[in-house]
């Protein structure tokens, strides 16, 4: 089965000099989740922008469903909705009127049915004859992806579809990307908010300054989100970690005062209890630990630190 979006050695620079991708490949399987991370200007809405026929690359190529949104583009671009960064709609239109406008711009007949089976999954019903302006701006979000689902499309595209939203109805969304991916409709959300990714997504991606640096399986990152690590501040600081101490993975910090060790919390042996005695041996006396573990964000934060580091030699 083809990938629902594949995209290959994608390009795009401005004649500004300005490189806002640099030759991303990605390919999304039909009925996933993926959720994508970065930082402010490292290339996220750009890279759905192309996808969505909005802006032109200048490398590379991508496919919906296998039809090449350039040379196939009304067939490509017809599986595809997007659910913008932006709330952009008329203020004086009504939601049922909007929705429906929006299905008919991508020649589809008129189907009542399905603006109201929209309408209803996104709690929209009883707004269907509302003007827009007169909505909250949760409900206004809604009714931008009621619109992005009114000509029926496999593949959804949400840029940072919570911005904005408090706490509960961000839940109450999340719930709905959840029924629509039930539904069948493959789902790719940008987001600014660890925990939304870390709820929702199959998969995560992580870019940065145009460059895709990490694709993984969520539930690889949350094993990795099981390990911990013990600090012990030392009373002596130490030069280098003890041959002797080889075995442990065990990183000094910059000062020697203290010795960081990570373990998997789940393991049945964490190796801590042999770790302390090894040091009792050595003579390496301590004089506080901790424990903490890391999250989602961590991961984020250490992935964007180590690639700035990289570049910068």
């Amino acid at each position: 089965m083809q990938p629902a979006i594949s995209i290959q050695n994608l390009g795009k620079s401005y004649a500004t000099g300005h490189v806002a991708l640099k030759n991303v490949s990605l390919d999304i399987q039909h009925g996933e989740i993926f959720a994508l991370l970065g930082p402010n200007g490292a290339g996220k809405t750009t890279l759905i922008g192309i996808v969505c026929g909005l802006v032109n690359a200048t490398s590379g190529s991508v496919y919906a469903d296998g039809h090449d949104i350039r040379k196939d583009f009304r067939v490509a671009r017809s599986m595809i909705g997007l659910v913008p960064q932006e709330i952009a709609t008329d203020s004086f239109e009504t939601v049922w009127d909007t929705s429906c406008l929006s299905r008919g711009l991508f020649g589809k007949a008129p189907n009542p049915a399905h603006i109201e089976k929209v309408l209803r999954a996104l709690s929209l019903w009883d707004k269907k004859d509302s003007m827009i302006r007169t909505l909250s701006g949760g409900m206004k979000r809604r009714v931008m992806i009621a619109k992005a689902l009114s000509h029926e499309p496999t593949i959804l595209f949400l840029d940072e579809p919570t911005a904005g939203v408090d706490v509960e109805l961000r839940r109450d969304m999340w719930q709905v990307v959840r029924d629509l991916r039930a539904g069948g409709v493959t789902i790719i959300l940008t987001t600014h908010y660890i925990e939304e990714a870390e709820e929702m997504a199959d998969r995560i991606g992580v870019i940065r300054k145009g460059e895709l640096i990490l694709v993984e399986e969520k539930s690889a990152l949350m094993r990795k989100l099981g390990q911990k690590q013990l600090c012990l501040r030392l009373k002596a600081p130490l030069e280098a970690v003890p041959e002797a101490l080889s075995d442990y993975a065990l990183t000094l910090s910059a000062d020697g005062n203290q010795l960081i060790y990570r373990f998997d919390a789940q393991a049945d042996e964490t190796g801590i209890a042999a770790l302390l005695r090894r040091l009792g041996e050595q003579g390496i006396d301590f004089k506080e630990l901790q424990s903490d573990q890391s999250s989602l964000e961590d991961i984020f934060v250490s992935l964007i630190h180590e690639e700035s580091k990289e570049h910068a030699r």
